[in-house]
């Protein structure tokens, strides 16, 4: 498989190693919102296994079966089934969990469901953001809160150049217009109540994480190209692909999570003296270098499941989505010494594994087993995995 350079520009190793990550996070208190979700599972996981105690707040999984469920989490969580959008529950769970970390996942993460459903998507993203600011302000709680939006936040100029952190928001459908303003949410909270130059007054450290198309085994929603994948050639049908030509920056659900915990742990003053130079907004995306279209990623699926084709779905008048989208992540290599560490091919090998051990009826002690094992090869590195 291909190697990946895995140091900064200056020659630094890559950052996020399990003993910096497990000094942050061991014995201490995090609140994950969307802790049913696809990420928010890995998370979950991931977390619990660095020693950390884990409050879940989240709708119950939209989907069946789901990672939450097929992992076993409830038992390694305080798992608490509410919606962003009631304040008054989500206030409630901060109250009980004092979070030394809050990861906010919740979300509506799709965009043709935001065709559909464009005013519970605005909710749900934009004031379900606001409320887990407000609740940490108003119950007066000290953390350091990692914001996960998306790539999409970006007024997207279908141009080759990856967007840049400091690059005008927008969003042509509403999901990535709600990406945008959960963005301006987070500016204007921490510019309004926790500004970090005050940060060891208020003691509230505020980033934001806009990561790329994340894949990885556990995915089963609706409209996405992987668990579409799996569900046909799990029943040996071919894969439908609707936009085949389209650029996404493919990632493995592990290098984004790597990056929202590092920056959570710079957030903490772990690794810098300076922790308010981190409440800002960071990119997590695959090398610019590793451009594949949908049809790339169908032709990768099939050839590591073993068998199968796809087909191609593509009708003009379908819903409009973005034809390319690119991040650039030299802010995060640069400052947080993070980088991707998987390219493409692996990062398709382990998620096809994942998915072929559920095909094949593991359990959740297994799947945990295999989810782990896959964290202890990502933070090994490409050259010794």
């Amino acid at each position: 498989m291909e190697e990946l350079d895995v140091t900064t520009p200056e020659g630094r190793p890559w950052e996020p190693t399990e003993a910096l990550l497990t000094r942050a996070y061991q014995g201490e208190r995090a609140l994950v919102t969307g802790h049913t979700g696809f990420k928010g599972a890995w998370l979950t996981l991931w977390l619990s296994h660095l020693g950390a105690r884990v409050w879940g707040y989240a709708l119950a999984p939209d989907t069946d079966p789901s990672p939450f469920t097929l992992l076993g989490l409830e038992a390694l969580c305080d798992h608490t089934v509410g919606d962003v959008r009631d304040l008054a529950a989500l206030r409630a769970v901060v109250r009980s969990a004092r979070p030394a970390y809050v990861f906010h996942l919740a979300a509506q993460p799709l965009v043709r469901r935001s065709y559909q459903q464009p005013l519970e998507t605005l909710e749900t993203n934009v004031q379900g953001t606001a409320h887990v600011l407000e609740a940490l302000r108003l119950e007066g709680m000290r953390a350091r809160v990692v914001l996960v939006t998306s790539d999409k936040c970006y007024e997207n100029r279908e141009t080759l150049d990856g967007y840049r952190e400091g690059d005008p928001l927008g969003g042509h459908d509403v999901y990535s217009m709600s990406k945008g303003a959960a963005e301006l949410v987070a500016a204007s909270w921490r510019r309004s109540f926790f500004p970090p130059e005050e940060l060891p007054r208020h003691g509230v450290a505020v980033a934001s994480a806009r990561a790329g198309n994340v894949v990885g085994g556990g995915d089963f929603a609706e409209d996405r190209i992987v668990p579409d994948a799996v569900r046909a050639l799990s029943r040996g049908m071919p894969v439908p692909v609707r936009n085949p030509a389209s650029v996404r920056p493919w990632q493995h659900v592990l290098e984004p999570l790597a990056g929202y915990l590092l920056l959570g742990a710079r957030l903490a003053g772990h690794g810098t003296t300076d922790p308010g130079a981190f409440c800002q907004a960071w990119n997590f995306g695959p090398a610019l270098g590793e451009p594949h279209p949908v049809g790339a990623l169908a032709d990768a699926l099939v050839r590591h499941w073993g068998s199968g084709r796809w087909e191609d779905l593509h009708r003009p008048g379908a819903v409009h989505e973005a034809r390319l989208l690119r991040l650039n992540v030299d802010k995060a290599r640069e400052r947080l010494r993070w980088v991707p560490r998987w390219g493409f091919e692996r990062t398709v090998a382990h998620t096809v594994r994942w998915y072929r051990a559920w095909h094949e009826g593991a359990d959740p002690a297994s799947l945990r087993a295999l989810s782990l094992e896959q964290v202890r090869d990502y933070l090994r590195g490409p050259e010794e995995a």
